[in-house]
């Protein structure tokens, strides 16, 4: 189960992440309170574990906005939060070498459906809300998901945290979680919350 920390946007954020490696970390680029610069971006990824990917998440960006950030922050993957559709996929692989990764609001196994026709590297799955793009923390209804048949690989992010974690991985069964507000405290990332949270999911077995 691959493991996606969202969010980072503080020199102490990424001691954190150094010391419990998760596989990924997420930069955000659109507006949001955890919204960071390409330029300060590029600096903590100067201080994070080579082994630690790197996703920029973007909201609406046009092409060169996306690919000039992704390059100036050393990006790894791109994920795509906002109303991007195939054609702005296709148009995107031909200027960055970054993994790209389609973020779906679910409402029906429509959505799920829509998603897959993107030819994203893989999806991550939010709830959906018509006052945001994502991040909302609400839960969507997992029998939809469990019912899609996804073949994209494809990331878990509805408001995970200590307490639902373990049961929501075992229930949809995704290529990983993404987490972000689970990991905070008064709004900043959280050490013990980030080590309590990642050693539930290494240790959890989730073939049974």
């Amino acid at each position: 189960m691959k493991i996606k920390l969202c969010g980072i946007r503080r020199f102490e954020d990424i001691s954190y992440v150094n010391e419990f490696k998760p596989d990924y970390i997420g930069f955000v680029f659109a507006q949001s309170k955890r919204q960071i610069s390409a330029d300060f971006a590029a600096k903590l990824k100067a201080k994070l574990d080579g082994g630690i990917k790197t996703v920029g998440i973007f909201v609406n960006s046009s092409l060169k906005e996306t690919a000039h950030t992704a390059e100036k922050a050393g990006l790894n993957v791109i994920q795509l939060h906002g109303d991007e559709n195939e054609s702005f996929i296709s148009s995107l692989r031909n200027i960055t070498d970054c993994e790209i990764w389609k973020a779906v609001r679910i409402r029906t196994a429509e959505d799920i459906i829509n998603g897959e026709s993107m030819d994203a590297d893989k999806l991550l799955l939010d709830s959906y809300s018509p006052e945001s793009y994502g991040g909302t923390g609400k839960r969507a209804d997992l029998d939809i998901i469990k019912k899609a048949n996804i073949k994209t690989p494809f990331f878990f992010f509805f408001g995970l945290n200590k307490d639902n974690i373990i049961s929501a991985l075992r229930c949809v069964s995704p290529f990983g979680a993404d987490i972000s507000g689970g990991i905070e405290t008064n709004g900043f990332k959280d050490k013990n919350k980030i080590k309590e949270i990642i050693n539930l999911v290494r240790s959890a077995d989730f073939e049974s």
